[in-house]
């Protein structure tokens, strides 16, 4: 094994490509510490010590969702208790509430809620753009474009276009979950299947929609179908350049049908580490906070993660299923935490570009 290492660190120094046969050496021989050292050689050589963060706010719209996820705390149907749909008007107020706050990006998800008319999509983006003129609007993952899509007999780049024009910036990357059709099947059979998730993202790219991606593991899929996903997304990136930012998402076991445990924090750090040596064409990874947990988060930072994620305020979806970390963090918070795990914050708008601060 010393000897595939030694020649992966000399490639990796070079900018050169893991093969799918090297990565399936990695997972099954390489120790943790291995892993994470290659991993951090690979974010080092793009990004050095710096650990970006984004003033952002999350605005969970509805939690009415026609889909019954296997893994999903949050969605309800419509007439449960506990259900919601912000009207327009409240999701100004939400946005707000939050009003002398610099907030660069607005992240909107929600469930796919059958009642809500077309329009309100659309007001949706142009009420936060007008409280935010300021802020980029990441909204409406690729199960939400194709909801539209379906529900409406609209195309989806007749979707994507449109939104675009009421000041849509980027696509977030949920919903891509894995992509294994067999194990969908399993843990949401009523959502869009993968091929198609990557076909939404693919007709973004081609307008000029750059897009985030994830993957939820930990769950019942294994490191083939990790793999598989992985390469999925390399090969569209290759294709495309479309992909902002890769967030491989721990699955959170609570309040749900699925159940299980989640992976352990081993099983995290070397999901980062492989990630950042398989997608050599995706520029940023992200620790998600959130859903890892802080301390976690921070030793991804050694693993290969260069993105802390943000502020975000008010996160419903990974803490109704049991995510223990805060809901939101202050700027200095987060700060604070990178530079504790000995890293340079770096403040970064939705595109990654690092932003002037006072």
């Amino acid at each position: 094994m010393s000897d595939i290492l030694d020649a992966l660190r000399e490639r990796i120094e070079h900018g050169g490509r893991l093969s799918r046969r090297e990565a399936v050496e990695l997972v099954q021989e390489a120790t943790v510490h291995d892993l994470g050292e290659l991993g951090l050689l690979a974010r080092e050589r793009r990004h050095g010590r710096q650990a970006y963060y984004v003033y952002n706010q999350h605005l969970n719209y509805t939690n009415i969702c026609e889909n019954r996820c296997r893994f999903c705390a949050y969605s309800k149907r419509r007439g449960e208790k506990g259900g919601f749909t912000y009207s327009a008007a409240q999701a100004r107020a939400r946005l707000e509430e939050r009003q002398d706050a610099p907030i660069r990006e607005v992240h909107i998800v929600g469930g796919l809620n059958p009642a809500l008319p077309y329009e309100y999509y659309l007001e949706l983006i142009r009420t936060v753009k007008q409280a935010r003129p300021g802020a980029r609007v990441k909204a409406f993952t690729a199960v939400e474009i194709a909801f539209l899509a379906d529900t409406y007999g609209k195309s989806q780049t007749t979707v994507l276009e449109e939104l675009m024009a009421a000041g849509l910036d980027a696509l977030p990357g949920g919903g891509a979950e894995v992509f294994d059709p067999q194990l969908r099947q399993k843990l949401c059979p009523e959502k869009v299947s993968g091929q198609r998730w990557l076909d939404i993202h693919r007709i973004a790219h081609g307008l000029g929609l750059p897009t985030n991606a994830t993957m939820l593991f930990g769950h019942i899929e294994g490191w083939e179908e990790r793999l598989d996903h992985l390469e999925a997304l390399r090969e569209l990136q290759d294709e495309t350049g479309g992909f902002l930012c890769f967030i491989p998402l721990p699955y959170q076991p609570k309040n749900n049908r699925l159940g299980g445990v989640g992976p352990d924090g081993q099983d995290y750090l070397r999901m980062i580490a492989l990630s950042r040596l398989f997608l050599d064409n995706v520029s940023h990874l992200k620790a998600y906070w959130v859903m890892a947990g802080i301390k976690p988060a921070q030793l991804a930072l050694w693993a290969g993660a260069d993105d802390f994620d943000g502020t975000l305020v008010e996160e419903r979806i990974g803490h109704a299923a049991g995510a223990e970390a805060p809901a939101g963090m202050t700027v200095p918070q987060l700060e604070q935490a990178i530079a504790a795990a000995g890293f340079s914050a770096v403040e970064r708008d939705t595109f990654f570009q690092p932003v002037a601060t006072a």
